[in-house]
């Protein structure tokens, strides 16, 4: 019983600093996430603005530009399958490594234009920022779960689906999730100020604000055509008219056998 129980503590403490060092690690791993592995770096070129750029996308490449945080506007182009990738992960609120020959910027994606028949990229506008310098950006909301009230009937109403915050560039989340399983009977909501925006975000929009919520379905109202009484009656007068015309018609006929 002994030798039982002191084998049960050994593997205990086992288990108890396997779970500390996984705690340990997710939580450097975490801090490793936030400030570096979001950074995507994209290769730039000093780009002659005499070129065509008709001739540059048939490299294979986009005409770009960069500008801002005291830099001056800068022609440039990026490759074409890396920047949709980049595109893809970062969006417009996640800060970009912006590799020049010159240097490396830290810049947001500021504008795309697309090709208004097929819809690639045909030129990038980059916004240099300064890692001390709060931004100012609109960030999507992404909605996951699903919501209990649903299966009382309600109707899941997403009203909000973008979120304007202001952070440090390292801070800045690519989206903002929001759970709609907190959504459990007919009465919840989710305001912004429910949201996990993380640490250093600040939200730009009141905190009252719905971002979701439900709604019990409207029943359709059926409409019922009111009643014409003066159709009926006029129907009604046509009907005796006709039957007076028939009578009158027949009885000439009876006169005529009753001659013969």
């Amino acid at each position: 019983m002994l030798i039982l129980a002191r084998a049960l503590f050994i593997v205990n403490r086992k288990l108890l600093q396997a779970l500390l060092n996984w705690a340990i690690f997710a939580t450097v791993a975490r801090i490793l996430l936030d400030n570096f592995l979001i950074m995507i770096t994209i290769d730039a070129e000093l780009r002659d603005v005499k070129v065509n750029p008709k001739m540059i996308r048939k490299q294979g490449k986009i005409p770009a530009v960069f500008y801002g945080n005291g830099k001056e506007s800068t022609s440039i182009s990026v490759n074409a399958l890396a920047f949709k990738k980049a595109y893809e992960e970062a969006g417009e609120s996640t800060i970009i490594s912006l590799k020049t020959p010159k240097e490396t910027l830290d810049a947001l994606v500021h504008d795309v234009a697309l090709d208004p028949v097929i819809g690639n990229p045909i030129h990038i506008d980059f916004y240099v920022v300064s890692k001390d310098q709060k931004l100012q950006v609109d960030v999507p909301i992404e909605f996951i779960g699903i919501a209990p009230a649903e299966k009382l009937g309600g109707i899941v109403m997403k009203i909000m689906h973008e979120i304007r915050i202001e952070a440090l560039p390292a801070k800045l989340p690519s989206h903002i999730t929001v759970d709609l399983s907190k959504l459990v009977d007919m009465e919840s909501d989710i305001t912004v100020g429910d949201l996990d925006l993380g640490d250093g975000v600040k939200a730009l929009v009141p905190l009252n604000e719905t971002v979701a919520g439900i709604t019990e379905p409207q029943e359709e109202e059926v409409v019922t055509a009111p009643i014409d009484l003066s159709a009926i009656e006029v129907e009604k007068k046509g009907k005796k008219d006709e039957e007076g015309g028939e009578e009158a018609a027949a009885t000439p006929k009876e006169e005529t056998k009753e001659k013969k």
